[in-house]
């Protein structure tokens, strides 16, 4: 045995210790955590400097002058700051009213329950409506039926007070029709 085979697949079947109990080397770290740490403190200060208030102001004879220490004597009162946040009164905006302040529980509940009961009427209309014309197409179909049936020619019996079974005669026939087709007018418009 050997070659590649002798020192790769041989201690494999065998069991080689070098390859059944060899320790894994940890990852290596690119920085300690001790020197991110201090790296993080250090740029934190750094970006405190760099956040250094800037004046500007006109001196005594006219020119502007720009720096970061502030303007001497009575120039410091009229220099302006560059840098620094100007003060935001709560609730104004530039260009913009105060909101307004906030509603107490009692009066959102209120509100919550009436934008309900109105969406319940809402909704209570709205299926009656769907009702009403319901009806009015099925009484719209079923007096065509009984119109199309009387016109047909074909004889017509009613049920009278009694119960029992009546041939209608033509004028009983014609009155019929009439009474249908004004239902007809109003149910299938």
């Amino acid at each position: 045995m050997s070659g590649l085979f002798a020192k790769v697949a041989w201690p494999l079947i065998q069991g080689h210790k070098i390859v059944l109990y060899r320790i894994p080397s940890p990852p290596r770290i690119a920085m300690k955590p001790a020197a991110a740490l201090i790296l993080g403190i250090i740029s934190t200060f750094a970006l405190g400097a760099a956040h250094a208030e800037i004046y500007q102001w006109k001196d005594a004879s006219g020119r502007t002058v720009v720096s970061d220490t502030p303007p001497p004597g009575n120039a410091a009162k009229e220099a302006n700051v560059i840098g620094k946040q100007q003060p935001v009164v709560k609730g104004e905006v530039a260009g913009e009213k105060p909101a307004e302040a906030p509603k107490p529980v009692a009066e959102k509940d209120l509100d919550f329950k009436k934008r309900q009961q109105e969406a319940r009427d809402k909704a209570d209309k709205e299926a009656k409506e769907q009702k009403a014309e319901a009806d009015r197409k099925e009484n719209c179909e079923r007096a065509r039926g009984n119109l199309a049936a009387i016109e047909s020619g074909y004889r017509v019996a009613a049920f009278d007070e009694k119960g029992e079974r009546k041939i209608l005669d033509e004028g009983q026939r014609k009155e019929e029709m009439d009474r249908y087709r004004e239902i007809v007018t109003q149910s299938c418009k």
